[in-house]
């Protein structure tokens, strides 16, 4: 495990003092944390907090060291315990507000058993709405989070396990079509006369204009991909009929 570049102090305080902001990148990150084959990363993290902990120190700099505590491998479980047993000796009302942020920093850890929740975890680009503006194109339900409408329109589209779009062609006089980047889950992508491509995390799939297709979720896992609406002149999505059931159950 490596520790990034540390520009803080040029960034906060480059200009106002400029020997302090290089000791504080260059020596105290850029030498004095690398050591690893002294000390980890973790154990290195461990003495920060502690020794923040016991100053009192409970502001932005403590955040990013418990920040760099997680990320350098310290669990929810571990930071509870140090704190707890920090208390004893720092003082109580120190470690409450130690643990109102380490609360925060490690929150994402809490337990999610909901299948949504957890797919959302998958990935970094929200799940978003529910897609009722296209609901009549599609079988089950499916979330629609847009993350670009200028110079290329580019949507996460979300698919409980089962649902998928209608068979629909991208047209165009020229240009057009659509990209997908798969993001999390397993679907299924269908052109017309060919056989069902399954899509996993990674996958990128190249749809032409005038080519008819479908795609969706399998039927037991959530899916998420990137639409990407390529350029074209007059282009337009052509809507089609649906993915029956019977020729969905057919397809594993």
């Amino acid at each position: 495990m490596t520790i990034e570049k540390q520009t803080a102090g040029k960034d906060a305080l480059g200009k106002f003092a400029p020997k302090f902001a290089s000791l504080n990148d260059n020596v105290l990150f850029g030498e004095v944390w690398i050591r690893e084959d002294k000390l980890s990363l973790r154990d290195r993290s461990l003495v920060t907090v502690v020794a923040l902990l016991a100053q009192g120190l409970i502001d932005s700099s403590f955040q990013y060291h418990l920040q760099n505590a997680k990320q350098n491998g310290i669990s929810r479980q571990e930071i509870a315990e140090i704190l707890t047993h920090g208390a004893f000796y720092v003082g109580w009302p120190k470690a409450w507000a130690a643990f109102r942020m380490a609360k925060a920093v490690w929150m994402e850890d809490d337990e999610v058993t909901d299948e949504k929740s957890l797919h959302q975890r998958q990935m970094v680009f929200p799940i978003g709405a529910a897609n009722d503006q296209f609901a009549a194109y599609f079988v089950g339900q499916s979330y629609l989070y847009p993350l670009s409408t200028c110079q290329v329109g580019v949507y996460n589209v979300t698919f409980e396990p089962g649902c998928r779009n209608n068979w629909h062609i991208h047209q165009a006089q020229s240009g057009g079509g659509q990209m997908l980047i798969v993001l999390a889950g397993r679907g299924y992508y269908q052109a017309a006369g060919q056989t069902v491509q399954k899509l996993n995390p990674g996958d990128v799939v190249n749809i032409p204009a005038g080519v008819k297709h479908w795609h969706g979720a399998q039927p037991d896992a959530w899916f998420s991909h990137l639409a990407v609406e390529i350029p074209g002149e007059q282009s337009g999505t052509q809507w089609l009929e649906a993915v029956t059931d019977e020729q969905y159950d057919n397809l594993g």
